[in-house]
């Protein structure tokens, strides 16, 4: 086992990646997985939360999901890709996890709630709906990380891992509760408490209107039509910058345009390298002495500049599945070592260390 902190984080495949997923938690890992453990996680199990319909598409989305991540520069041979549904531990550690969360307090959760609401799920979900969120307390924990690399619409997941983390190192581990998180496991917990790690960008925004109930931004997802993709060609790029929202009130050129809650000018503080470049020229939008279309044109430029290195190592890669497949094999070897190591010590803290058990996956 390596001698450096670990982290995990990971994606549901529910398609290809965005540029939400690239400032909110990719960009991390790339910058952590010299100094860290890393493992990333595709997590298709908590897809069927809301496809269990559709596992064709499931399955190729955990594809298109492993090649993004070599696209962007993850390093096989420094971090661990791996699939959820190929390491059975989790799903036993869900089960013992799942004794120590009282239901209304999952219910609580404000991130599942906002998932019910977006999508409409009203009262007809399924009961692994909720379930998942105590199924990401154990895909977390299963690995015993430090730091979880993560988009702020997550954090109320990782304080609920926290929660359990402490009750189990209390109940089972003999944990004063009294204790520092910081030191839970130099005090014989098993689980430590983990830290989040947020990317530069908390929540990055779509390209398409406010919400009408809330009059809200909504952020960038697949589900929501409003997304640009790692994987989008510069054409694509181009229309969906082109017809992305902006000011409404701003008709002419020679109209004042808001720069404050405008998707234009969010997208060029974030990916715009040339920050001088965009003061100057919010400053000139607010006086109406530029328009939208040549701010579009320049946001076009920016972003097909930070894009086109990725569409380049994918379209080598989608050349080559086999790879990607043999990457998630050998991935998913090294984190079932982990997650088997941890289920022994947590079945051990439990008293339930019956037999031994190996696994092997082919």
């Amino acid at each position: 086992m390596s001698q450096k902190k670990r982290i995990l984080t990971g994606d549901t495949p529910t398609g290809k990646l965005h540029l939400g997923h690239y400032v909110g938690s990719i960009e991390t890992r790339l910058a952590l997985q010299d100094d860290y453990d890393c493992y990333f996680l595709i997590a298709n199990k908590h897809a069927f939360t809301t496809r269990a319909d559709k596992p064709d598409q499931i399955r190729q989305s955990v594809i298109e999901i492993a090649t993004d991540w070599l696209a962007v520069g993850i390093d096989p041979t420094k971090s661990t890709m791996f699939i959820q549904s190929e390491v059975p531990a989790i799903d036993e550690l869900t089960f013992f996890l799942a004794m120590l969360i009282p239901f209304n307090r999952v219910m609580r959760n404000p991130t599942l709630n906002a998932e019910i609401r977006d999508k409409g799920l009203g009262d007809n979900y399924p009961f692994g709906f909720p379930m998942y969120a105590v199924g990401q307390c154990a895909d977390i924990l299963a690995f015993r990380p430090e730091l979880v690399p993560v988009g702020e619409d997550q954090i109320p997941h990782l304080e609920l891992t926290r929660e359990v983390a402490r009750r189990f190192d209390q109940m089972y581990c003999n944990v004063d509760p009294h204790t520092k998180d910081e030191d839970f496991v130099k005090s014989g917990g098993l689980f430590p408490i983990i830290q989040p790690k947020l990317g530069r960008v908390k929540r990055l925004v779509g390209t398409g209107a406010p919400s009408a109930e809330t009059g809200q931004l909504l952020k960038m997802s697949k589900s929501l039509n409003n997304a640009i993709f790692l994987a989008d060609d510069a054409d694509t790029v181009q229309k969906k910058v082109m017809s992305m929202y902006t000011d409404p009130k701003r008709l002419k050129a020679t109209d004042p345009g808001t720069v404050e809650n405008n998707p234009l000018w969010i997208f060029h503080e974030i990916f715009n390298p040339d920050q001088n470049w965009v003061q100057e020229n919010e400053d000139l939008y607010r006086q109406g002495k530029v328009g939208d279309v040549a701010m579009k044109r320049k946001l076009v430029e920016v972003l097909n500049t930070l894009i086109e290195p990725i569409r380049t190592r994918r379209k080598q890669f989608e050349a080559r599945p086999d790879d990607v497949i043999d990457v998630l094999r050998e991935g998913t070897k090294r984190a079932n070592a982990v997650a088997e190591e941890t289920l022994y010590l947590a079945k051990k803290a439990m008293k339930q260390d019956y037999f031994p058990r190996k696994l092997t996956i082919g």
